[in-house]
């Protein structure tokens, strides 16, 4: 299958970042290549830009995407929380820009075999990085049901957490749950009928985001990766997040904001001793969101949320 993926925010990705400035780029989350092909093309001569993804596929489907500006883009298999040491394995201390677009690519979802949907039948799977050793199938019929209600819970912010879990562990004390479908239906089947018809979207869409940010550890990694990336820009240079979820939004937003702190003393100290002094400036107190043209031509983009910070 054809790795496709819609940038979603393109035009105002771009602006905020504005490439055009020159100096080193990265992009932490790769996949396809549409925001990489757009800061490469805007790049002036002897710029450069470094491309992450732990995804092989994205890889792949990046390097040829880029290949007109070969001559500045360099390409590493490694997941974002790991940009500082990317950094150093290419020599490169400072950076002028850097961009995360979050959470599963449309690729992803689409391409049936990697289990990340629950609209397609295929081995469980939901692995970003398919050479990792946890999987859905190991989350699903392994953990136990505590481990199940908190992260659907948790990740997904699902009400019938208990109920889902439940069943989970009902369904595989008879036999493995292997597939996608098999575990969709084992969703829909705890849940009241009132709740499954009552909303727009499919009844395992939380938990199946649940399980996905489990196996592969999407959320740990948010803040130190931002906190490393902020380190490393020039004074000037500035920091895109793209989320697409409130967990995501809420871990980018804490993290900026703490970030663009100053003195974190108590108001009664006379004087102030712990030092601290803002590390940015915010762009966006609110975040930039889609237009309606962008929904309706993409639905996916409907959730998407745009926030940036600029290195003080």
């Amino acid at each position: 299958m054809e790795f496709k993926h819609k940038s979603i925010l393109f035009d105002e990705c771009m602006e905020a970042l504005s490439p055009e400035r020159g100096g080193i780029y990265v992009d932490c989350t790769a996949g396809g290549g549409g925001h990489s092909f757009g800061i490469a093309s805007r790049l002036p001569e002897g710029s450069r830009l470094i491309c992450l993804d732990r995804d092989d596929d994205a890889l792949a489907a990046c390097t040829k995407r880029l290949e007109p500006y070969a001559d500045r883009v360099t390409l590493v298999k490694t997941e974002f929380s790991s940009i500082g040491a990317a950094l150093d394995s290419l020599g490169i201390d400072s950076i002028d820009g850097v961009m995360w677009d979050l959470g599963v690519s449309s690729y992803q979802l689409d391409e049936a075999e990697r289990g990340f949907s629950y609209m397609n039948d295929a081995p469980l799977d939901m692995r970003m990085d398919r050479s990792a050793t946890l999987d859905a199938a190991f989350v699903v019929n392994n953990y136990t049901e505590g481990e199940l209600r908190r992260i659907i819970s948790a990740y997904g912010e699902e009400k019938f957490a208990g109920k889902i879990a439940a069943a989970i562990v009902k369904k595989r004390s008879v036999k493995p749950i292997e597939t996608t479908l098999e575990l969709a239906d084992v969703i829909k089947g705890a849940m009241p009928a009132a709740a499954k018809y009552k909303e727009a979207q499919h009844p395992a869409k939380r938990t199946f985001q649940a399980i996905r940010i489990e196996v592969n550890r999407e959320l740990d990694v948010i803040r130190p990766s931002i906190e490393e990336a902020v380190r490393r820009l020039r004074p000037g240079g500035r920091a895109a997040v793209i989320t697409f979820h409130s967990l995501e939004d809420r871990i980018t937003k804490q993290t900026m904001a703490s970030l663009a702190e100053g003195c974190t003393c108590p108001p009664e100290f006379p004087v102030c001793v712990c030092g601290n002094k803002p590390k940015v400036r915010l762009l966006t107190k609110k975040p930039i969101l889609p237009t309606d043209g962008e929904i309706e031509e993409n639905p996916r983009a409907r959730s998407a949320k745009l926030r940036v910070c600029e290195k003080l």
